[in-house]
């Protein structure tokens, strides 16, 4: 998958949560506050709760979560070797289909390094 197809996913992500905050914005806005609160730094810190997401956005196969919650780990200063330490955790929690969801993992990771240049 080159870079342009990861920004693809995420500009789905994206055209999604505004169609649907059009058509369904008392759901979208309940959700969006939801995670406001739940992202805000407590107890764990942004960069943890990325590595979280991750691992269990791989757990569950979901692509799109994969390259969004890659991203953020990374803007959050998370490594690349903290990302597949994470998808790894989600593989011994999963088992072997997740770990076939560490193929997108790798991509997002190499396709963010590319973009900034690594």
């Amino acid at each position: 998958m080159e870079n342009g197809d990861v920004m693809v996913k995420l500009k789905e992500i994206e055209e999604l949560l505004e169609r649907l905050g059009k058509e369904h914005p008392k759901e979208i806005a309940a959700f969006s506050r939801f995670l406001r609160e739940t992202l805000d730094n407590k107890a764990l810190t942004t960069r943890e709760k990325e590595l979280i997401a991750l691992a269990l956005g791989i757990a569950a196969g979901c692509e799109w979560c994969i390259y969004l919650h890659t991203q953020k780990a990374l803007e959050a200063g998370a490594k690349p070797e903290e990302l597949i330490e994470a998808g790894l955790v989600a593989v011994l929690m999963a088992g072997g289909p997740a770990l076939m969801h560490l193929i997108p993992l790798v991509k997002a990771i190499e396709s963010f390094q590319k973009e900034h240049g690594e």
